[in-house]
């Protein structure tokens, strides 16, 4: 997992446990990084297995 995939998984961890579902927005802001790095980066850690999106309710399972 690279610097930046751990940063973006523990800042949905901290959200998920909190009840909040984080928007691309959010993750740009506590982020600083741009909408393409973010989406390679969930891709890659749900292709790790890492994190998985629920489409049903709209929200990542960790």
């Amino acid at each position: 997992m690279t610097d930046f995939e751990r940063k973006l998984y523990q800042i949905i961890l901290n959200m998920r446990l909190y009840g909040k579902n984080p928007t691309l927005p959010e993750l740009k802001r506590k982020t600083g990084k741009s909408e393409q790095e973010i989406r390679k980066a969930t891709k890659s850690l749900v292709h790790k297995g890492t994190i998985s999106w629920d489409k049903e309710k709209k929200i990542w399972i960790i």
